[in-house]
This record gives C-alpha cells, structure tokens and sequence, in this order.
C-alpha cells in the first residue's frame, strides 16, 4: 500500500469519532423513507465542516444531497443512504427484544451505518485529493428512500449518474464480500377504488363496492401467475379495506401492488398488465379508480473489473476484529434465531466456495464471521431489489457487503437494529469507508482500471436502460 494511500486510511481513523457519532445520531432518528429531514441536515452540515462543496435537494427531493471535492474527471461516486423501517423500535446492544417505543421505527436494514461509512469514504478520498494535487473529483450522494421511495432511480431518471466515471457503495450484511450479481427490478403502484355507499341490506342495488374492485383486481392478478416470468414476482398489500361495517357498501378501497422481474424492461411490461387488470375490475363493478405511482427501480448490473479493485483492498485491509465480550453479545443474539446458514454469494453459487466458507466459520468458532469469502465472478441471481441497480445502468457500480450483525441473522430485524449502535456496527462502517475509499483511490491513480471497468459496462448495458419512473412522477409515500 503506498504512503499516499496508508495516509487517506489514516483519516479516517482519525475522524472515527465524528464517523461513529453520526452513525448514532442517524440511529436515534431513526426516520422514514422521504422523512430523513433531520439526518440529511446532519449529513450535510458535517461536509460543510469539511470542506465539501453541498448542494441540498438533489433532483428535488428534498432529503437527497450531493457533497463535491476536488476538480475534473475522474468523477468518483459514492452512495449513501439513512432511513429507517417502521415497527422496528429497539434498544441498543440488548439480545431480546425491547422497544424503546412501542411501534416506533428502527434501521432495520443498517442504514444508518451504510450512511456513515459512506462518509467516511468521502473523508478519506477528500484527503488524498487535498494532499495530492490531482485531478479527480468525489462525490457522495445521500440517497433517501431505499425502503420506499427509491430516490436513486428518480435520480436515474435525471441524468445524475451519466456523468460519473464509476459508483461506489457497500451494505451492511452478515459477511464481509464483495457483492455481484442481478437482482429484481421493481415497481410499486397504489390503486384508488371509489364506489357509491348503500346499504348492504335494505338497497344493495344502489351500491357499487369499491371493495369488491379491489377483490376482483386481486383475483385477476392470480391468474396473470401463471403467465409471468419464473423470476417475476407480484406481491400486493390492501391498504384501505372501505372501512369496518359490513352492513355498508364500501364506497372506497384501495391496494398497493409491487411488480418484480428480473430485467426491469419486462416489470414495465408486467406492470401494463397489471394496470389492465385494474381497469377491468373497475368496469366489472361499476366503479372508478385512480393509479398513483410510488416508485420504481432497475435490475442490478454487475461489474467484474471494478469488483476486482475492491477485493484486493478487502484483502488487504482486512476484515473487522472482535473483542472477546463483542463474540459473546453476537452469539447471545444468534440463539433467538436460526443462524446455520452459509453466508455469501459465493457459497450460494459453488460448492467448492462454500465449503470453504464452511471451514472458516468453524475455524472462528462465533456468529460473527470474521473473514472475508472468496471472490465470485459469475453468474448470481438474488429475488429482492435495490435501486444502486438503477445507478448500475448509467456508469460502473460496485458495492461490498461487510459484517455487521451475526450470521444468518434477519433482515429488517429488531437483531440488526440491536447491532447497528454497537462496536460491532461501528467497525462495520469504519471497515467499510477505508476498502471504499481505498479503491477509489486506486480509480484516480490507474486509470485504465476506470477503461476496463467502462469496456464491461458498455458491453453489458448495450440494450440501453428503461427507465421505470415516469417523466411527471415524484417520489411520494403511499397513502
């Protein structure tokens, strides 16, 4: 590792207390997809203070930011996100669980540390650039909405991504890796029955049940099953049931659909289908509906050359090291759930790397895995979504995965919102910034490595990218 390199790390161990501390903040506001007021407004203070350039409200959504340093190309990207899941209101450290307040939010899905290594990133470029005096530019993007809202993609859909040379981001997972493969794109849309109230008994013709609309569109999409991609998924949450009176002909109903396929050309097209169907159980029942769009977001593209600069960062950098009581407290929590799983694309897609994941998990001896699993270069396939794949489809991305809760544990679990204010999460986030930031320093001194990974892109985006929001939609909650 060169001296210039070893110095930029050294940052970001030097601003450890800033990094974790904001971690926490973020933990404690704990807010929602679109709400992030509070903990963008951290964010981007904090860049201020470090002499980042910020620009607030990027493609007007008011909880995103972009944060600048340096001067022309390469344009380093680096992605970060901050919000939280409902219901998932839990207390730090504690191996049973314990609601801080009852129904509150938690970060179930560890954002709140996905953000601060992302800034800790940022922090480390930044100091490479300054000391350095060349040219390259970093930026980190706070992204809000990931669990719904799906801002990366209504940034897509803006252009922001286009102008980058390469993207960056990691999550926190149960293994440290580094992540690849497709994933499913998505697209979710909340349909609006409106009928006419009546009574149910005494002038039933009278009425026109906007419940019944919503019944009807569920049971036409149960046929559109057999019709569908293996890889697509439809899944549907009524959200309105017209009310609690069955004595009443429910004049409102209303339900949200999600639409999956593995490549996100196909969700456009499932999604028509699906709108077909609410247009004709709105005909059948007499009814009418309104369509609101909630968001949208790409398949994943993998990028083997940029996954192979972070994998030899990972590598030598190392994973994070737990103190005897941190193996303890992650054991205590895996007891409350099933946690035999082999973690890890790898060992999900070749035997031979899953028994050697096998093996260093038995050499550890704890739930955490504390090692990193072999590089996969294939073929991988996973059934969730994630919007960084809309950032895939218009420059380079690559992301890592790096271990901040024990093995096996749930996702969008009160587990993980346990971990996310401890050590363990705050070596996760620390961990995380320095193989990002380290990789993105290689991006500025090789640039040929930014050829190769832009020669796999363009092969593999050669289709082009369907965008999945449409031109007048904005990033809304569903009702």
């Amino acid at each position: 590792m060169t001296a210039e390199k070893q110095s930029a790390l050294q940052t970001i161990e030097e601003k450890k207390t800033l990094i974790t501390g904001i971690a926490d903040k973020i933990w404690g506001f704990a807010e929602l997809s679109l709400q992030e007021f509070k903990s963008a407004e951290t964010y981007c203070e904090a860049l201020e203070k470090e002499g980042f350039e910020v620009e607030r409200g990027t493609s007007n959504i008011e909880t995103a930011f972009a944060a600048s340093y340096g001067h022309g190309r390469p344009y380093i990207g680096i992605l970060a996100e901050y919000d939280a899941l409902s219901g998932l209101s839990q207390e730090a450290g504690a191996t049973e669980r314990k609601e801080i307040h009852v129904g509150g939010n938690g970060h179930g899905c560890g954002h709140n540390i996905l953000g601060a290594g992302a800034f800790a990133a940022a922090l480390g470029v930044k100091a490479y650039l300054e000391k350095n005096d060349i040219s390259g530019t970093v930026i980190l993007y706070g992204c809000p909405g990931e669990e719904g809202g799906a801002a990366k993609a209504f940034m897509a859909r803006d252009g922001v991504w286009k102008k980058l040379d390469a993207a960056l981001t990691w999550h926190p997972e149960d293994v440290n890796e580094v992540a690849t493969g497709s994933s499913n794109s998505c697209i979710q849309t909340q349909y609006k029955f409106t009928g006419i109230a009546s009574h149910a008994a005494g002038a039933p013709e009278m009425g026109r049940s906007a419940l019944d609309a919503v019944e009807l569109m569920n049971i036409g999409v149960q046929f559109l099953r057999e019709h569908m991609s293996d890889k697509a998924r439809i899944h549907y949450a009524i959200t309105d049931a017209g009310g609690c009176s069955p004595n009443v002909v429910q004049p409102r109903a209303s339900v949200l659909y999600m639409v999956r396929s593995n490549h996100v050309a196909e969700a456009v097209e499932l999604q028509k289908r699906v709108d077909k169907i609410a247009e004709g159980a709105a005909l059948m029942t007499e009814t009418t509906y309104e369509k609101k769009f909630i968001d949208g977001l790409a398949d994943t593209v993998s990028n083997f050359a940029l996954e192979r600069v972070l994998y030899k960062n990972f590598k030598e950098l190392g994973v994070p090291q737990y103190t005897d009581e941190e193996n303890a407290f992650a054991d205590a929590l895996a007891e409350t759930y099933d946690h035999s799983a082999v973690p890890g694309v790898a060992a999900e897609n070749d035997e031979e790397a899953k028994e050697q994941v096998e093996k260093m998990q038995k050499e550890y001896g704890h739930a955490m895995n504390a090692f990193l699993t072999p590089l996969y270069q294939k073929d991988a396939f996973k059934a969730g979504s994630t919007d960084v794949g809309d950032v895939s489809w218009l420059t380079p991305t690559a992301q890592i995965h790096v271990a901040a809760w024990p093995n096996g544990c749930p996702g969008h679990s009160w587990q993980n919102v346990s971990c996310d204010r401890t050590e363990i999460g705050h070596k996760a986030a620390l961990c995380a910034g320095k193989v990002l930031a380290a990789t993105a320093i290689d991006l500025f001194e090789d640039t040929s490595l930014l050829d190769e990974a832009r020669a796999e892109f363009e092969k593999r985006t050669k289709d082009g990218y369907v965008c999945p929001i449409p031109k007048d939609a904005v990033p809304v909650i569903p009702d």
